[in-house]
């Protein structure tokens, strides 16, 4: 059904789903691709509003709103396909949903309180208003447990004050959550971690932005500095089924673990760029496509659609509302650190393909690469995702009893499908006391079995065949190298003082003069 059948005051929420994104993808294209020119205004710092306005016409954030509240129900598979036809066209837009979506939507539907609810879903369904997600500090970003923001119960509510970074549309959202610790009578912070509401449209809860930056990529999306001195109502206090700390793990396990959802478009994308690139292009009276080199990185770049698709759908039956992610720790970090690993090196390969051609901002190719990096860094650096990774599974082999990592596998409900694809590769004790490197490096290899074994489970579904094969193919060459450098316990240290005997002039010969 095309965009004109649709009155301009359709109600979405009634809309098929197909239906609802078959309009939303024609939206996008007409905004992107036809009333602008997206690699011209994608090197400009925010989004035009005349294609925002474009792009909300749908309100494609209903997806992550509940029926109750004229949303179309808060359904994660249908979130993921909103997701994926906005990253299609732009990572960035994607990344803007996905941030209302997975940090100020969801969290309020399964946290907050129901008059608080009703209001601000009414505003971003009728008003159209944004929302994000402010946790991270200038002195504590991956440490997010010492977070100094605080706060202090008053008459009136909650006296929220402190200091907030890089938390995306920063200046731009209408709502925000934000996490602080309670101070107590003898100034000391508590332990535990709360979340507030914080509408910026009234008064008394105005954010100052003290610094807008000057981000590397993502240039529609503004982050800054935020000077939080804010009193939020005592219904604005979102409400966990224990602690705050598993809420706040619920909250970041269910937004990793939809990632997939912001890089199935963004790799579709750059799958398709590039066929057509190494088709029409021509190089020694032959297209690329005939050149063996090209074809393992566009093979390469395949794989990873497929095994993103397999992730989307894990993701869309494991992820839902009614569920506590908080203990989830492993499937939504292996799906995200993955799937980010996947975007940077397609990134990487499709500027490759692409050349001199591709190493501008205003082109597909150079502004992935810049655009897709983040995403290895922000809700967890993967390299401590990775370590993760590792520890949660030496605790559980140790709960187990086992030290063997191919029998744990196998028996695991992540892993079990592909386990026996490694029989030999993985048939070796673990040590359970490693160092942070070896952890990284083992969190690497699991990741990949884990994301592996949705890939088995995909194709046992009917998926096509051959696209499986190849990416079965790869994953298990990506494993099988991870092993070799996992087992090599060579330990490179830092020498802090080189510059002594490290000048390479002073061994050189030099011509006789």
């Amino acid at each position: 059904m095309s965009v004109a059948s649709y009155p301009s005051g359709v109600v979405w929420n009634r809309v098929d789903f197909p239906s609802f994104l078959d309009a939303y993808r024609r939206k996008l294209r007409e905004a992107f691709n036809v009333r602008a020119e997206v690699d011209r205004f994608s090197v400009q710092r925010g989004i035009p509003p005349l294609v925002m306005r474009e792009v909300q016409a749908c309100t494609p954030l209903s997806v992550f709103i509940p029926e109750a509240y004229d949303g179309r129900g808060g359904h994660i598979h249908e979130g993921l396909a909103m997701l994926a036809a906005s990253s299609y066209e732009s990572l960035a837009l994607s990344l803007t949903m996905g941030i209302n979506g997975a940090l100020f939507l969801q969290p309020l539907a399964r946290y907050g309180e129901e008059s608080v609810k009703a209001e601000v879903f009414r505003r971003f369904l009728q008003e159209k208003n944004l929302g994000g997600l402010m946790i991270t500090e200038p002195e504590f970003g991956s440490d997010a447990l010492s977070m100094q923001t605080s706060y202090t119960e008053e008459p009136g509510g909650y006296r929220i004050v402190g200091t907030k970074h890089w938390a995306g549309l920063t200046g731009w959202a209408d709502f925000w959550l934000l996490t602080a610790r309670a101070r107590g009578e003898d100034g000391q912070l508590g332990r535990d971690i709360d979340f507030f509401v914080c509408d910026v449209s009234q008064p008394e809860q105005h954010i100052e932005v003290t610094e807008y930056f000057q981000n590397l990529g993502l240039y529609m999306i503004p982050y800054g500095v935020n000077k939080i001195d804010v009193l939020v109502p005592h219904t604005h206090r979102l409400q966990p089924e224990t602690t705050g700390i598993k809420m706040m793990l619920d909250i970041l396990h269910r937004s990793r673990i939809q990632f997939p959802g912001m890089a199935m478009g963004f790799l579709q994308r750059l799958l398709d760029e590039g066929l057509q690139h190494c088709r029409e292009r021509s190089v020694g009276g032959q297209s690329l496509l005939h050149y063996d080199q090209v074809k393992k990185r566009l093979g390469r770049i395949q794989a990873f659609y497929t095994a993103c698709s397999a992730m989307c759908t894990y993701t869309s039956e494991h992820a839902g509302l009614d569920r506590d992610l908080a203990k989830e720790n492993v499937p939504a970090n292996s799906i995200k650190t993955v799937v980010t690993d996947m975007m940077q090196e397609a990134s990487q390969s499709l500027l490759q393909l692409f050349g001199a051609k591709g190493y501008r901002l205003d082109s597909i190719a150079g502004r992935a690469v810049v655009d897709s990096r983040p995403f290895q860094i922000f809700e967890g650096s993967n390299d401590i995702l990775y370590q993760q990774i590792s520890e949660a599974v030496l605790k559980q082999m140790r709960r187990l009893k086992e030290s063997n990592l191919y029998r744990y596998l196998r028996q695991d409900n992540l892993t079990q499908r592909a386990a026996d694809y490694f029989r030999d590769a993985l048939d070796f004790e673990v040590d359970l006391k490693l160092p942070q490197r070896k952890l990284v490096e083992l969190g690497r290899l699991l990741g990949r079995v884990v994301s592996m074994d949705m890939v088995v489970d995909l194709g046992g579904r009917g998926f096509r065949g051959d696209l499986i094969a190849n990416c079965l193919a790869e994953l298990k060459q990506d494993v099988e190298n991870l092993v070799s450098s996992y087992r090599n316990m060579h330990l490179a240290d830092v020498i802090e003082e080189y510059l002594e005997d490290s000048f390479w002039l002073e061994y050189t010969t030099r011509p006789a003069t």
